[in-house]
């Protein structure tokens, strides 16, 4: 995937030097943090060995919800975000319990919910472009991608996270020394923690040239660390990757598998209607257009970024990396001022290879 990103940067930058400016890569960063939220988010559902159609639907949903609330009816930003994530959950609560409880593919079930979820975001907004603010003035909902982080904020926050990673790092080696497993060489280890914290400097290096960090960058991290902290060190994580891998064996473990499914459907419901939030607040207004195609988009990335469609097998990181790849893609594609017919081929194209290369992984 680096190599492939690389790739794609090269030929972009290449084509347009506009690419690789400080203005442009910040675009990019709103751009990839509503598409990798969803990516992530979807990812809990793959996991198991189920999938999601629903969530592009599902989000211009949410944000359609909270925008009618806040033009039409005057509510406050905070209660209308807040009431529209709640339905989301509920939704999304209902369409997990009825797929685990009448063993029905979640392809169906979700084919039919982003119907329906389509169908009810255009009555919500009466098919008419609703805005996110009222008279023109700002609030929550309309920073959310256009709010920055002041560049002094922003490396003492880049600074208090690569500390982070270093005491995690050293505890965790400390505790597989403790247990007598096995450690990688001390070099090996301060290299990575090294050029993972030249990383995280960098963007924030990047963005400070403009205008600094994104908030929708900082959302999109803060549902990163969350779910990996839920797939790689909790329980409910390891019943995810133990369904997938093998449903039966997890039944016979004892792991409460619908329970652990509906949950994961819940998570999902949480971080489509945050993506539907960043997505209508980038385009500045709820319009029947928003959340387009955003499945199809999450789906490929994580499964570019090694997640298997069978289940049993995906990171967050991949997750990110696939979404980066895309949001490239898409990014490069409308600085060069692509048609809209090519880059539906590129997309399907993308999506196609992915899923020839979630096939050859499985065989290997």
């Amino acid at each position: 995937m680096p190599l492939m990103l690389a790739a794609i940067w090269g030929l972009f930058a290449a084509l347009s030097p506009q690419f690789l400016s400080a203005r442009n890569l910040s675009m990019l960063l709103i751009e990839l943090s509503i598409t990798a939220t969803l990516a992530v988010g979807v990812l809990l559902v793959l996991l198991p060995g189920h999938t999601d159609l629903s969530v592009g639907a599902g989000a211009g949903l949410a944000g359609g919800i909270a925008s009618v609330l806040v033009f039409r009816y005057g509510w406050p930003a905070p209660a209308a975000l807040l009431l529209s994530l709640a339905v989301s959950l509920g939704l999304y609560w209902g369409m997990g319990w009825f797929i685990v409880r009448n063993r029905i593919q979640a392809f169906i079930v979700t084919l039919g919910a982003m119907l329906a979820f389509r169908g009810a975001f255009w009555l919500v907004i009466g098919t008419v472009t609703t805005p996110v603010v009222r008279g023109g003035e700002t609030n929550l909902y309309s920073r959310l991608t256009t709010d920055y982080l002041p560049p002094a904020a922003g490396l003492v926050l880049a600074a208090a996270v690569v500390a982070i990673l270093g005491i995690l790092a050293l505890r965790a080696r400390r505790r597989r020394q403790t247990a007598g497993a096995s450690v990688e060489p001390a070099e090996l280890a301060f290299l990575k923690t090294f050029l993972a914290a030249q990383g995280i400097f960098l963007v924030v290096l990047v963005c400070n040239q403009y205008r600094g960090l994104p908030l929708a960058f900082l959302i999109l991290c803060a549902v990163a660390v969350g779910v990996q902290v839920i797939t790689r060190h909790m329980p409910f994580g390891r019943y995810l990757y133990a369904i997938g891998g093998n449903e039966e064996a997890a039944v016979v473990s004892g792991i409460p598998t619908q329970r652990v499914v509906t949950l994961a459907f819940v998570l999902l419901g949480g971080v489509v209607a945050i993506t539907g939030f960043m997505a209508t607040a980038y385009a500045g207004a709820s319009t029947t257009t928003v959340g387009d195609l955003m499945e199809l988009d999450a789906i490929a990335a994580c499964v570019i970024g090694g997640t298997s469609l069978k289940g049993g097998r995906g990171t967050v990181l991949g997750a990110l990396f696939g979404a980066l790849i895309m949001a490239s893609l898409l990014n490069g594609m409308t600085l060069l001022s692509v048609l809209p017919e090519t880059k539906f081929i590129v997309r399907g194209l993308v999506l196609v290879f992915a899923v020839w290369m979630d096939v050859k992984l499985r065989r290997r």
